[in-house]
């Protein structure tokens, strides 16, 4: 990796362009430490360390610590990936917008064109929410009067869009998927904090330098095991061979060949941890928002719900939660990779070209064989994300460590790196080949 980021480095169009995602990333973690006019941000510390659930560490997280300081990113992108998630699943339901996905390059512009407007709606409803629900309680100064509203509301909004406008104009004048660095760089900025207080927890204050260098030993085995298993999941693909049929056209003998299909292990991305985390957190922060402690049976199933009860050895009836988020991982993988890959629309094309799997039939055969193999390696890919996903509660429930980033943030983390790495390699490939050309 960094061979290939110091031959980068030579090329001139190359340079720019990271030069100027390291511009935006300067740009993004500056913003990230303005605080919104008007706001009390000792207030909201305060009401942020008393809340018992992590729903909100989670979103601090991905903010890259823009929530709980209240800057003006304090919404940061997460309105613009909710509305992409939206925008997903209504090109599958909606007709209009699967036949607009499928025009081409002017089709997904206007998609992405309403991806963005959505996003702005959704953060201006969300910023009028913590502005009007925050505010009373003391987030905003008590005489705040309605243009305080306002400006606070204003600036939250402006913040999540003018983050998306940087995220595109990364993807179209830097390196990489400009979203996806984004979201990178936040989770990166609260790692070297979670790490400080690994330390502190279990070498610092360890009985004795034995102790604390077995405890750092376990700690970087953990965190490199998690990294290695990730890269797998990200590039391990099944290879299905299609052979094409030889056929006559005019007076040529066309096909012959053989290509692949490749399935990725990993079909569904992080997409399934994703939705099974915010919907096993989304009762937890309803809650925490209206004030809301809980009683009885109600106490206990936000209880269950809470990932930081979970693998707690003293209160084991808790560990139920785990197993309902491993049960939502599995169905949320099945689910996602159902709406993005379809076996009837491929062994349909495979059929159209004239190809065929070798020993399969073509037709509905080929599409049971494409399902069944999907199945498979789905179930394969979503026990990967568990693995990724559960040994940090593990590490927490036992071990009482506190730290922010999980299974999730290393996913997304390897993954954006790993396919920027790729881009810029890609790049350079370009350029050889032009200079081949014009020499």
């Amino acid at each position: 990796m960094l061979t290939t980021l110091k031959n980068a480095f030579k090329v001139k169009e190359i340079r720019k362009k990271l030069l100027f995602t390291f511009a935006m990333l300067l740009v993004i973690r500056f913003g990230c430490q303005l605080p919104v006019p008007g706001v009390n941000r000792e207030y909201f510390s305060q009401w942020f360390s008393q809340q018992t659930g992590d729903a909100f560490n989670f979103f601090d997280a991905f903010t890259g610590g823009s929530f709980l300081s209240m800057s003006v990113f304090a919404l940061n992108i997460t309105p613009y990936i909710t509305s992409s998630i939206i925008m997903q699943l209504l090109t599958i339901a909606i007709p209009k917008l699967e036949e607009m996905q499928k025009d081409g390059e002017d089709g997904r512009k206007k998609i992405a064109a309403i991806t963005r407007y959505l996003t702005v709606g959704l953060a201006l409803i969300e910023a009028t929410a913590m502005a009007i629900g925050f505010g009373r309680s003391g987030l905003l100064q008590e005489d705040a009067i309605v243009i305080d509203y306002i400006v606070v509301i204003t600036a939250l909004t402006a913040g999540s869009a003018f983050l998306m406008w940087i995220g595109e104009r990364i993807t179209e004048n830097g390196v990489g998927n400009g979203i996806s660095i984004v979201l990178t760089i936040n989770i990166i900025s609260r790692m070297p904090q979670d790490l400080a207080g690994l330390y502190d927890q279990f070498v610092k204050n360890a009985k004795n330098i034995a102790m604390g260098v077995v405890a750092a030993v376990i700690i970087i085995a953990i965190i490199i095991g998690m990294i290695v298993l990730v890269i797998i999941l990200n590039d391990g693909v099944r290879k299905i061979p299609v052979q094409y049929a030889k056929k006559v056209q005019g007076r040529k003998m066309v096909g012959g060949q053989s290509s692949t299909i490749p399935l990725k292990i990993n079909t569904a991305g992080v997409i399934p941890i994703i939705f099974a985390s915010s919907l096993m957190q989304f009762p937890i922060v309803i809650c925490q928002l209206a004030g809301y402690k809980g009683t009885g049976v109600g106490a206990e199933i936000l209880k269950g719900l809470n990932s930081g009860n979970w693998c707690n050895p003293s209160e084991p009836i808790y560990s139920i939660g785990l197993l309902v988020y491993i049960v939502l991982v599995v169905v949320f993988a099945y689910f996602y990779t159902s709406i993005t890959f379809n076996p009837l629309e491929v062994s349909n094309n495979i059929k159209k070209q004239g190809g065929f799997i070798p020993g399969i039939r073509p037709g509905r055969p080929t599409t049971d064989y494409l399902s069944k193999v999907l199945n498979y390696i789905i179930f394969i890919g979503a026990v990967g994300l568990i693995i990724v996903a559960v040994l940090p509660f593990i590490f927490n429930g036992v071990f009482k460590a506190s730290i922010d980033f999980g299974g999730t943030s290393l996913i997304i983390i390897v993954s954006v790196i790993l396919e920027t790495i790729k881009q810029i390699e890609s790049l350079m490939l370009v350029r050889n080949y032009k200079g081949f050309l014009n020499d």
